[in-house]
This record gives structure tokens, C-alpha cells and sequence, in this order.
């Protein structure tokens, strides 16, 4: 293994890192001070060390978190929550989100020490797939629903998305769904609008652009008041995790993502 990858997965926060430490002379391979971030170590019986600490090898972890509403995806911020602030101080070193959230969005973000996970998953050419359940103030006719199906234009200069999935799961007035939905619970309206329209259903999309499902159902005429990813591929959010919670992924999962 890279001397910097094995940083990166037991210790260091990043790969880059790991390279900067590794050359301003701050990491040994069995005593001696190494500067080339490149050299291959045995990572199961050579003595890497930090600073003159030991640098316990760390195996490959893969995290299933339930992101809440009101923290940000990153890893530290002066002003707001982040989602690593919910993680145990043992669980948090080597490990990084893959992909992200916005902050009012809820619902399924994943978190590893396995650069080649990330890749696979985060990566455009492989198309993985992402379901997130929406409510938003609009209405979706049929024509709409074929133009997010086909690819739609999201901002001046971009390409059309790639095709998407919609599945309409509810729709009408706010005053005729406010009672048997639990929308009230992520946006209060005020009662001079309870007739406008709503819709509720799913968007499932291959891309990763930034605030990509807002902006494709704002070209259609709906505003989202909440948004939550339920899957990724073939991996579908745990609903017994409480928001703010994580788990490890099992086996089956992982390899459901590779």
C-alpha cells in the first residue's frame, strides 16, 4: 500500500494530507524519516509513525448515516452543525462523506475511508442512481413529468440533465392534503395560500449536480419544501436509524454498491 494512502485510511483526514505531512519530513517507516509519498509499505508489519506516534493500521469502514435537516456536509464549519459532529470521536479519523447533502436536505449519506468506494459511486460515467422523496407547492401534469424523464434544461449554459425517473405519489390542494399528510410538519404556509397546489412523489436521478432535484423540478414549476434521499443503487435507507444516527454498512451492502 501507498504511504499516503495508508495515512489517509488510519489517520490523516485526506490524501493530499497525508502527502503534505509525508514530505515536510513528519512520518518514519520503521524509524526513518521518509519523504516520498509514493514508497510502498507493508501495512500489516511495518512501524509507521506521526509525529513520533505510532500509526495504527485501519481497515476499510463503510458508514450508513440518517442525515437530519440543519447541518451542512462537511467536515468542520465556524457557523453552523455539521454531520461529522455526530460522529463518535473513535469512528471519525480517515473516514469522509461521499457525495453530499444540502443542508435542508434529509435522508441517506454514506461515509468511508475507501477512496475506490467513493470513486465507484461518485463517479459520472457510472450512472449510479439516486431516489430522493420530495413535497414541493406546483403541480406535475404529464407533459412535465416527460420533460424531466428526457432531460431537462436547469441553468443558462448547462447541459440538458440526463434522464430521470418521477413517480407522482399525491397531489392537490394544501387545505385537502394538510390533514393526512405530515407536510405541516416541514413547511408552514399561511392560510391565505391553503389553495394552492401540491404534489408529492419521487425523483430519481444519475447525476450529482449542485441542488440538481430542486432545480429540475423549479423548471417545472415546483417549489420543494422538503426533500429526502431514500436510496443509492441498490441501497436503500435504514428507516429504524433515527435521524443523526449511523451504522456500519453489512457486507450484503457494500457489495449491493460495488
Amino acid at each position: 500500500m501507498r504511504l499516503d494512502k495508508f495515512l489517509a485510511v488510519s489517520f490523516i483526514e485526506t490524501r493530499k494530507k497525508s502527502r503534505d505531512y509525508i514530505k515536510e519530513g513528519k512520518v518514519k517507516v520503521n524509524g526513518e524519516v521518509i519523504t516520498e509519498p509514493a514508497i510502498e509499505i507493508k501495512e500489516n508489519t511495518d512501524i509507521i509513525e506521526y509525529l513520533d506516534k505510532v500509526v495504527a493500521y485501519r481497515e476499510k469502514v463503510y458508514y450508513m448515516f440518517h442525515k437530519p435537516a440543519g447541518c451542512i456536509t462537511a467536515r468542520k464549519d465556524a457557523d453552523n452543525i455539521t454531520v461529522f459532529d455526530f460522529f463518535h470521536e473513535d469512528n471519525i479519523n480517515g473516514i469522509f462523506h461521499v457525495g453530499r447533502l444540502d443542508k435542508d436536505t434529509e435522508g441517506l449519506l454514506l461515509f468511508t475511508n475507501d477512496g475506490d468506494f467513493d470513486h465507484q459511486l461518485m463517479c459520472p460515467e457510472r450512472h449510479v442512481e439516486k431516489k430522493y422523496f420530495f413535497w414541493a407547492l406546483g403541480s406535475l401534469d404529464e407533459e412535465d413529468r416527460k420533460r424531466l424523464e428526457n432531460g431537462i434544461s436547469i441553468g443558462e449554459g448547462e447541459a440538458l440533465t440526463k434522464p430521470a425517473k418521477i413517480e407522482v405519489i399525491k397531489y392537490g390542494k394544501y387545505e385537502e392534503l394538510e390533514k393526512e399528510t405530515d407536510i405541516g410538519k416541514f413547511y408552514n404556509i399561511e392560510s391565505k395560500h391553503y389553495n394552492q397546489p401540491i404534489v408529492c412523489g419521487y425523483l430519481t436521478i444519475s447525476e450529482g449536480r449542485k441542488h440538481q432535484v430542486k432545480r429540475m423540478l423549479k423548471s417545472v414549476g415546483c417549489y420543494v419544501v422538503y426533500l429526502k434521499r431514500i436510496s443509492i443503487g441498490e441501497l436503500t435507507l435504514d428507516e429504524t436509524l433515527e435521524k443523526g444516527h449511523y451504522r456500519m454498512l453489512t457486507e450484503e451492502e457494500v457489495q449491493k454498491l460495488i
